[in-house]
């Protein structure tokens, strides 16, 4: 049996550790994380998990951090710029209301951030959405649609920006693809 799968079985079985997102090692050999997942508060990995479960899905090894802008502008700033050189590829980064962290990121690294407006209660995602995609020229982050759609797509669009240089991961991509429009239906059926 695999050394994780007893963490693993505890987290995803466990409430209180299923909500949370999982702390991977930046040294972990079998899965040097090539995609950081960063989030501005724990509220938020409810959202950005679905970028996780995508990257899980093609086996993309990635790390979780919880960096605000806000509060912890310290850890952004360290996290940010040690990036590329942990090995780093693309970073996902999910914020809600003010949703300053995918910009501050993207102005502090070189590596491709994208961002992704978590839903708030007060305009429902219209606040972060706002305050992710209105970013000044030379500062770019690609952003995307508000909630777990968005955080899925993000995982997706980390894949394919990965697939342009990785025949292996290309591949996974073109059959997951294929698979995706063979499950649409060709005709209605009633729902009897």
């Amino acid at each position: 049996m695999h050394a994780g799968l007893p963490v693993l079985y505890f987290r995803l079985f466990n409430p209180v550790w299923a909500s949370q997102p999982p702390h991977r090692e930046l040294d972990e050999d079998v899965s040097q994380a090539i995609v950081g997942i960063i989030m501005g508060s724990q509220s938020d990995w409810a959202t950005m998990r679905a970028a996780a479960n995508l990257l899980d899905q093609f086996a993309v090894p990635y790390e979780t951090r919880i960096v605000s802008a806000h509060r912890t502008p310290n850890r952004l700033y360290d996290y940010a710029q040690s990036a590329r050189d942990r090995g780093l590829k693309v970073i996902i980064a999910g914020a809600g209301g003010a949703a300053h962290l995918p910009g501050m990121t993207a102005a502090m690294t070189p590596l491709p951030v994208l961002g992704v407006p978590v839903k708030s209660a007060a305009l429902s995602g219209q606040d972060s959405l706002l305050s992710i995609v209105q970013m000044p020229a030379g500062v770019a982050v690609g952003t995307l649609a508000i909630g777990e759609a968005g955080a899925t797509n993000a995982g997706l669009l980390a894949v394919q920006i990965l697939a342009v240089e990785d025949g292996e991961l290309a591949a996974k991509l073109d059959e997951w693809r294929a698979q995706r429009s063979a499950d649409v239906a060709q005709t209605p059926t009633d729902d009897d």
